[in-house]
């Protein structure tokens, strides 16, 4: 195994211990205004690196989130949010895509590789795009779509503000 399919590994784990020892953990909001989930998690499965192939990246995307399931009792919501994630990836690198094109090495998206400006605007539209499956499969009808949307805006908030906290304080090599 190489460095970077380890350091991708420890990611992983180090991921999915912060979601479900701390995140899961924090309550914030007050009566019935519980717009706030912090998820970062599914940074995990954008910092794959860019020429992981599809198959891999859905079987990874959907062990991450039956992982988190396990934890948050909530059968398979966060982990057809992951699928969909490692689904659209491909088509998220292919819409950012740098001006030469992505090297040919397998290097992971880093603010350090392609610039801090596309990394932000990756993880925004992962993130985004991650929140808004997840809320509308764990409610699971479009009745609620403003409360939906609400909860995607303000998770999205508190959960993109962590993740850069992760990148920028734990990891700035990266």
């Amino acid at each position: 195994m190489n460095s970077l399919w380890t350091k991708n590994l420890i990611r992983i784990v180090v991921l999915i211990l912060l979601q479900v020892l701390l995140f899961k953990r924090i309550y914030f909001g007050w009566e019935n205004f519980n717009y706030f989930a912090f998820l970062v998690y599914p940074l995990a499965i954008l910092l794959l690196p860019v020429r992981t192939p599809r198959v891999p990246v859905l079987f990874i995307g959907f062990l991450i989130g039956i992982i988190v399931d396990l934890f948050y009792d909530s059968p398979g919501v966060h982990a057809s949010a992951c699928v969909f994630l490692a689904f659209i990836r491909p088509y998220l690198l292919k819409m950012i895509e740098p001006r030469g094109g992505y090297p040919t090495q397998d290097l992971g998206p880093t603010k350090r590789q392609f610039g801090t400006n596309w990394f932000l605007i990756y993880t925004a539209m992962g993130l985004a795009a991650h929140l808004l499956v997840y809320f509308s499969v764990e409610v699971f009808t479009f009745v609620f779509f403003f409360e939906i949307l609400l909860k995607v805006i303000f998770s999205f908030i508190v959960s993109y503000i962590c993740i850069l906290l992760y990148i920028f304080l734990l990891n700035p090599k990266d």
